[in-house]
């Protein structure tokens, strides 16, 4: 039975569909339209992307990683003691509470809030960037991945907040974190991934320009 992923293509919905990919397991992208009430049956936000597996529901692109990531643990994209999960969990929290969270803030004063609500947040978000940056610096250390050697579900989803910060024009001041991007998306998986969605935006006539979807 294939996953059914529901979504607005190139979105946070491709840290889904890239994982999905990297796993080899089949899936079909449903569209959902920005500023829509598509998903209010299956999201308590009317927020995507939504995982439907089976019946079972799952909201959020970190926690749908995730799961995914524990269902197939042969594939060797999940934690494989509780030292792991609680590393890549740190990890988690730190890609989407510090490091997207910079750039999600540049993205809505810049393009998606109403102009009257639009603030100069630029010097600060600049200087917020250059500390995340660090911190990513230093957490990588001389690892290729995350978690060491070994690709795991965790690069996709800071792979694609890496790809974020491209999108919000932020420098990558770091020869090692640039590099990090580079490797991460590279990977054939994200390449198909991007090209599954961007072909989904063409079937409904989305607009493959359009800044990212709301957080999930």
């Amino acid at each position: 039975m294939s996953y059914l992923v529901h979504g607005s293509p190139i979105s946070r919905m491709t840290r889904v569909t890239w994982m999905l990919e990297e796993i080899g397991a089949p899936y079909e992208l449903v569209h959902a339209r920005l500023g829509s009430r598509d998903l209010v049956g299956l999201s308590p936000s009317n927020k995507g992307p939504v995982l439907v597996d089976d019946g079972f529901v799952l909201t959020d692109s970190a926690a749908i990683c995730l799961y995914l990531a524990d269902k197939h643990a042969e594939a060797g994209f999940g934690p494989r003691d509780a030292r792991e999960r609680a590393l890549m969990e740190s990890w988690m929290l730190f890609a989407l509470s510090e490091f997207e969270a910079v750039m999600w803030t540049k993205i809505k004063h810049r393009i998606l809030l109403p102009e009257e609500m639009r603030l100069d947040v630029g010097p600060w978000l600049s200087r917020e960037f250059e500390r995340e940056l660090k911190t990513l610096h230093r957490r990588l250390g001389d690892n290729e991945y995350a978690m060491g050697d070994r690709f795991t579900c965790v690069d996709v989803v800071l792979g694609h907040c890496g790809r974020w910060a491209m999108y919000a024009r932020f420098p990558i001041d770091s020869e090692r974190v640039a590099a990090y991007f580079e490797r991460v998306l590279a990977r054939p998986a994200y390449g198909r991934a991007v090209a599954a969605e961007e072909a989904l935006a063409a079937r409904g006539g989305a607009d493959r320009t359009a800044p990212p979807a709301e957080p999930a």
